[in-house]
């Protein structure tokens, strides 16, 4: 991984390229970012910066918090990220990561928190088919049906899918195109839909699997 940030995930909009063709995006607020703290492979085993984002109460933080910040003279942020970057020496204590990390064509990992949906049934969950609404098959068209075998094995196999927790789970996107980065006001459009609500905390980050 060569550069990545914390963002909010503003809303969705679409934009025009220079051929007059619509682009949907998202666009995020990515950082400022300050770097918190720096792992050392001598006293942690591995090498990573941890970045800061969005600012929080002093009275939120607990006292060990506080001395985690003062030590990179930083002031409290709300969440904290730690990023495996090939080249770690290259960041500084609270030094600044913005926006302008990325520029417009570069391929991102977007990495969120999927909407909660609550507790969902199998058509919604798993894409299951309804029943047959005919022939009195009663009120049970949207019901998961046979979940296994008769007398052998006895029981239901692990791993079946039935109807349960839907969502609030993490999620990454891979492969996507940043088409406008506004550093001025720390704002970067990504092609397409990422996870999560508005308002929700994504992580942008070098692609994995890009050509």
């Amino acid at each position: 991984m060569q550069k990545g940030i914390i963002g909010k995930k503003i809303g969705m909009t679409q934009i025009f390229d220079e051929n007059g063709k619509v682009v949907p995006v998202t666009v995020v607020e990515a950082g400022p970012c300050p770097v918190v703290q720096k792992k050392t492979a001598e006293k942690d085993g591995y090498t990573a910066v941890q970045l800061g984002y969005g600012d929080q109460k002093v009275t939120r933080v607990t006292k060990p918090l506080k001395g985690h910040f003062a030590k990179s003279d930083v002031a409290p942020k709300k969440v904290l990220k730690e990023f495996r970057f090939a080249d770690c020496d290259a960041y500084e204590l609270g030094a600044i990561v913005k926006a302008d990390v990325f520029s417009a064509g570069d391929k991102v990992d977007v990495i969120g928190t999927s909407k909660g949906k609550g507790t969902a049934g199998a058509i919604k969950r798993w894409n299951f088919s309804r029943l047959k609404e005919t022939h009195g098959t009663g009120p049970v068209a949207r019901h998961a049906g046979s979940l296994g075998a008769c007398s052998d094995p006895s029981r239901v196999f692990k791993g079946k899918k039935l109807a349960g927790h839907l969502g609030a789970e993490r999620v990454t996107v891979q492969n996507l195109d940043i088409v406008k980065v506004d550093a001025e006001n720390n704002l970067i459009a990504v092609r397409g839909a990422i996870p999560g609500p508005k308002g929700g905390i994504v992580v942008i980050a070098d692609s994995k699997k890009k050509a």
